[in-house]
């Protein structure tokens, strides 16, 4: 039996070829779309999508280029490490022509008569330059150049740039300040929410023929997210290899050792924009010296202490999940229910939608910067915060010795600041 006959699919769900056919319209997506297909209706479009490495980018292109109107002529560039004169023979490639023998001047001159007998003819023209964070600044004013080419009424040119984060960077520097004025819209896109995840992964596998939606069990959905981050790369990495590990051992779902075995197996971190902690903080963890903690949390139920835990700086989450840094056994608590982000200046807490939520002195709050001795609820569970940084101060300022002149103490009077912002 092979792989997809067991898990009673008819076609891989986790590829990572770009498939316009497994896209889940998340609520970014949906909106990144939405602004790219703005280009074809505002005659002078011109829109800048941005987005993590794996996050669905061409995807999203490709959806978008195969719903195009007969009255839309595109060229797609995505080989973007090119001179001016380059990028203007890509160009023109694209729509058709053998432009290589000749200079700039005439592939403009080239460029210009092509937009304008589209517009002539009733078409409507997009370029569309992926990997975009590629392009240098001359080829980038070229952009901008080409953006103006326009008849008596209006431009002809809808331009959309698709690119890494780092395209966010270079349009922000002040030579490029001319071609940002010509951007009507720019979007982000993120990585996907803890349940837009699990939406996700449900609907690769059915686009992929499974009609249930039980081949992941329910507790795997945090681990993945865990590690992964919500990169939808990422999930798909860590999805495919979690299959794989399951059909070896012929199970018929998936389970939490199958994709802590492929975690393993990839050699892989927890993900550092969720639950990840950096080499620095793992090696402040891995010291005995109490001098290291910055945090005490005293967990406490019926008015007894259950545990008391100790903690350095960094990301500590809690939770009813056995692999949380503080597991509380409870059916009012969820699996992953808050996190603690401390550093040598403060901590705050801030609920991971949880099903209860958190209390903080009584108040339901989303995020909290805490003060020593603040009490947190989560259902029939306290824990008491203690900033061990005071106690610290206090040590040091009996034993002689003062804050440095020009130093300023810690202002903790903004409930709302992220530590380490």
């Amino acid at each position: 039996m092979s792989y997809l006959e067991h898990f009673r699919l008819t076609e891989q769900p986790f590829r990572l070829t770009p498939d316009p056919d497994f896209l889940y319209w998340s609520k970014q997506h949906a909106r990144a779309k939405a602004y790219m297909e703005s280009t074809i209706w505002l005659a002078d479009g011109f829109v800048i999508i941005t987005g993590d490495i794996g996050s669905g980018k061409t995807t999203l292109l490709q959806s978008f280029l195969t719903e195009l109107d007969d009255d839309v002529v595109y060229a797609v560039v995505s080989q973007t490490q090119l001179t001016p004169t380059e990028f203007l023979q890509a160009i023109l490639t694209e729509f058709g022509f053998k432009p290589f023998d000749k200079g700039k001047v005439e592939l403009l001159d080239m460029l210009n008569m092509f937009l304008i007998e589209q517009y002539s003819n009733g078409k409507k023209v997009v370029l569309i330059i992926d990997e975009a964070q590629n392009l240098t600044r001359k080829v980038l004013e070229e952009v901008r150049m080409i953006s103006g080419i326009e008849t008596h009424k209006e431009k002809v040119l809808r331009i959309i740039l698709a690119g890494q984060p780092e395209l966010k960077d270079k349009l922000d520097s002040p030579n490029l300040e001319q071609l940002v004025q010509r951007v009507r819209l720019r979007f982000h896109l993120g990585p996907l929410d803890r349940r837009e995840m699990q939406e996700y992964i449900e609907h690769r596998l059915a686009v992929a023929g499974r009609a249930t939606t039980d081949l992941f069990e329910d507790d795997t959905y945090d681990i993945i997210f865990r590690y992964t981050g919500g990169v939808p790369r990422l999930i798909n990495t860590l999805c495919d290899t979690a299959l794989l590990c399951a059909f070896a051992d012929e199970k018929e779902t998936v389970g939490v050792d199958d994709i802590m075995a492929s975690v393993n197996e990839l050699n892989w971190q927890e993900h550092g924009t969720v639950t990840g902690l950096n080499r620095k903080l793992q090696q402040l963890e891995a010291r005995t010296d109490t001098a290291a903690h910055v945090i005490k949390i005293e967990v406490r139920s019926e008015g007894k202490t259950v545990s008391v835990h100790a903690f350095p700086p960094g990301r500590i989450i809690i939770g009813r999940s056995p692999d949380n840094e503080i597991y509380i056994r409870s059916k009012f608590v969820s699996r992953h229910h808050a996190q603690l982000i401390s550093d040598y200046h403060g901590c705050v807490i801030e609920d991971m939608q949880s099903t209860n939520g958190i209390l903080v002195g009584g108040q339901q709050v989303r995020k909290r910067r805490l003060r020593d001795g603040d009490v947190i609820t989560l259902g029939v569970h306290d824990l008491i915060y203690t900033d061990l940084r005071s106690v610290i101060d206090f040590a040091d300022t009996q034993s002689g010795e003062e804050t440095a002149p020009g130093e300023a103490e810690n202002d903790d009077d903004d409930e709302d600041a992220v530590v380490g912002e």
